[in-house]
C-alpha cells in the first residue's frame, strides 16, 4: 500500500508498477512461451466434476488454432457475441478472438429473446455463440428465433461442436497485428438501476488491470484459482482469467456456482485464491457450516460487485482462517479501481497503481475535503472508449479531461483509503438530510439475526422519501422488529432506521449477483409487499 497523506480528496495516480502494451493474445502467447507444460485450464462441468485440462502450451496451439478458422468466416473489427454458461470453450473463444483482432460482445446466458436481440442489435454483432441449454434456458431454440429476424447474424455456432467452431480450419490465414488501443470486448452493464448499455473495453485496459489487481491482491505464480464468477462479466473473463494467464496460475472455471460443489472443488484442487460477490459467500458459508471440509490450502479470498459489509469480511475469514481484499470496481474502469488491505475490512483500499481518483460534488464538479460524501471519478489507462454508439452516453460518462464520472458516491481518507456510501441514484434524502444504505446495511448486518441486507429509499408524502429495509432472516421464524429497531437506535442517528421492514426469501439479481434495488423499490412502490411501520 501507498504511504500519502491527502489535504483533499484527490488520489494522485502512482507509478510503481508500468502500465504495459500487452493485449489478450500476447500474454497468452507469452505464458505459453515460459511455462508450455504448465497447467493451464481446467473444466468443473454442471455437476462440478472435473473433466478436461490444457496446458498452457496446448491452450495457446488450441487458441491460434480456433482464431485462423475465425478468420476464414470474420474479419478483424467485426463482432462475435459469445451466449454461454462458463465452459472452456467461452475462454478460447476469448483467446481467439483477441488473436484474430474480434471484438468479443458477452452476453448473459440467463437472457430471454428480447434482451438477447437487444445485445446483438445493439452491439452489430454477425456471429452468435452458444450452447444448446442452461439451467433450463432453451438457448439453442432462442438464438435460432432472435437470428432470424436479424440480417446482420451470419451463422449461429454451438461452442461444444468442434466441427461448427472450427469450420474452416485449414485456411492458410495469417493472425493479425493487434493494437493495445483496440477493442477487444463489449461488456453490457449490470443493470442494477435499468437496461444496461455496452461498454465497448480495449486490449490494453483489461490486460494490465487484471495483472495490477492480482498483484495487489498477492496472487503468486503457479496458484490455482477457482472462478464462479460469470465470465460474461468484467471480473470472470478479465480479472480472473486474464490475471491467471500473467501469473501462470491453474484456473479452474465451473460451469455452475453450486456451493457444497465449490467447496468440494477447493478441498479437492488445494485452491488458493477465490473471489465471489458478496451472495456467493455467504451461500460457501452456509454450505461449509452444514459440511465441513479441510479448506485450509485457501490463502485469499476477496469480493466486490456490490456492497461487502465488514462483518462478513469477519466471518469468512474466520471460516476459512485466510487473507481477504474487499474490491471495487465497475465494467466502465476495466474491472477494478482499487483493493483494500488484507487487515482492512471497513474500506475498499487505495486505487491500484496508475490509477488517479477524485471525489467531486455531484452539483459543482468541485474537489470535496477529506472525509466529505461525493461521486467517485476515475482517470487512467483502464476507463473504457465509450457506449457502443452512444456519444450523448459517453460525452456524460467521460468528461474532456479524462474523468469517468463512475455514479458512486464514496470518500476518500487523507491516506487515501476509499469508502463507498452508495449510488448517486440511491442516496436517500429524507427531509432534507442524505443518507446513505450502504451505512444503514452495514449496521443491519451485524445484528445476528440478519444474514443479508438491501435499503433503499421510496417515496414518501412527509418525508419525500423514507427508508425502507429488505432482509434475509439467518435464522428460522419472523425477524424480531423491536429488536431490530433498538439495534439500528444504537448505532445510528434515528432518522436512518428503517420505516419498513420486508423479509424476503430471495433476492433479483443482475447476472453478476449484484442485488436490483431498482425492483426491489419498484415492487414495494406497487404494492406488492406487506410491511409494518415502525
Amino acid at each position: 500500500m501507498y504511504s500519502v497523506h491527502l489535504d483533499q480528496a484527490h488520489f494522485l495516480a502512482q507509478n510503481d508498477h508500468p502500465v504495459l502494451e500487452t493485449t489478450v493474445g500476447s500474454v497468452l502467447r507469452a505464458r505459453a512461451k515460459a511455462m508450455p507444460d504448465a497447467e493451464a485450464l481446467v473444466e468443473a462441468d454442471i455437476a462440478g466434476v472435473l473433466r478436461r485440462r490444457w496446458t498452457y502450451g496446448e491452450l495457446a496451439a488450441e487458441a491460434e488454432r480456433l482464431a485462423r478458422a475465425l478468420l476464414s468466416r470474420y474479419r478483424p473489427g467485426e463482432r462475435i457475441a459469445v451466449w454461454a454458461p462458463n465452459v472452456p470453450e467461452w475462454v478460447l473463444l476469448e483467446y481467439a478472438a483477441g488473436l484474430a483482432g474480434l471484438t468479443l460482445v458477452t452476453a448473459n446466458p440467463a437472457y430471454r429473446p428480447r434482451e438477447l436481440q437487444h445485445v446483438l442489435e445493439q452491439s452489430g454483432s454477425v456471429g452468435l455463440f452458444i450452447v444448446k441449454a442452461h439451467r433450463g434456458n432453451p438457448m439453442a431454440e432462442i438464438a435460432a428465433e432472435v437470428a432470424a429476424q436479424i440480417r446482420a447474424v451470419r451463422e449461429v455456432v454451438d461452442l461444444e461442436d468442434p466441427s461448427a467452431l472450427y469450420a474452416g480450419e485449414g485456411a492458410a490465414i495469417p493472425l493479425p497485428e493487434v493494437s493495445p488501443d483496440d477493442p477487444v470486448q463489449i461488456q453490457y452493464t449490470s443493470g442494477t438501476t435499468g437496461f444496461p448499455k455496452g461498454v465497448v473495453l480495449h486490449h490494453r485496459g483489461i490486460t494490465n488491470n487484471a495483472r495490477l489487481s492480482m498483484t495487489r491482491m498477492g496472487l503468486r505464480e503457479g496458484d490455482a484459482v477457482l472462478n464462479v464468477m460469470p465470465l460474461f462479466h468484467t471480473a470472470g473473463c478479465g480479472l480472473l482469467t486474464l490475471g491467471a494467464v500473467q501469473f501462470g496460475c491453474r484456473l479452474i472455471v465451473a460451469r455452475l456456482f453450486e456451493p457444497a460443489r465449490a467447496l468440494d472443488i477447493i478441498e479437492a484442487e488445494r485452491v488458493e485464491f477465490v473471489l465471489g460477490v458478496p451472495t456467493m459467500l455467504v451461500a460457501l458459508l452456509e454450505a461449509r457450516a452444514a459440511q465441513p471440509r479441510d479448506l485450509s490450502c485457501v490463502r485469499t479470498m476477496g469480493s466486490g460487485g456490490a456492497m461487502v459489509p465488514p462483518e462478513l469480511v469477519r466471518r469468512v475469514q474466520t471460516a476459512f482462517g485466510c487473507a481477504f481484499h474487499v474490491v471495487y470496481g465497475q465494467t466502465e474502469t476495466s474491472c477494478l479501481l482499487s483493493v483494500a488491505a488484507a487487515d482492512d475490512c471497513e474500506t475498499v483500499g487505495q486505487p491500484l497503481a496508475q490509477t488517479e481518483v477524485s471525489i467531486r460534488d455531484p452539483q459543482t464538479n468541485a474537489v470535496q475535503p477529506i472525509g466529505a460524501v461525493g461521486e467517485i471519478l476515475a482517470r487512467g489507462y483502464g476507463v473504457m472508449l465509450g457506449y457502443n454508439d452512444d456519444p450523448e452516453a459517453t460525452s456524460n460518462a467521460i468528461d474532456a479531461d479524462g474523468w469517468l464520472r463512475t455514479g458512486d458516491l464514496g470518500t476518500l481518507d487523507a491516506g487515501g483509503r476509499l469508502r463507498i456510501t452508495g449510488r448517486v441514484k440511491e442516496m436517500i434524502i429524507r427531509g432534507g438530510e442524505n443518507l446513505f444504505p450502504a451505512e444503514i446495511e452495514n449496521v443491519l448486518l451485524e445484528h445476528p439475526d440478519v444474514a443479508e441486507a438491501a435499503v433503499v429509499g421510496v417515496p414518501d408524502a412527509r418525508w419525500g422519501e423514507i427508508v425502507v429495509a429488505f432482509l434475509r432472516p439467518a435464522t428460522v421464524g419472523p425477524l424480531d422488529r423491536a429488536a431490530l429497531v433498538a439495534h439500528c437506535r444504537e448505532r445510528m442517528s434515528p432518522q436512518k432506521t428503517p420505516a419498513h421492514w420486508i423479509e424476503i426469501p430471495e433476492w433479483p439479481l443482475t447476472g453478476s449477483g449484484k442485488v436490483q434495488k431498482f425492483v426491489l423499490r419498484d415492487r414495494f412502490v406497487a404494492g406488492e409487499f406487506e410491511s409494518a411501520r415502525t
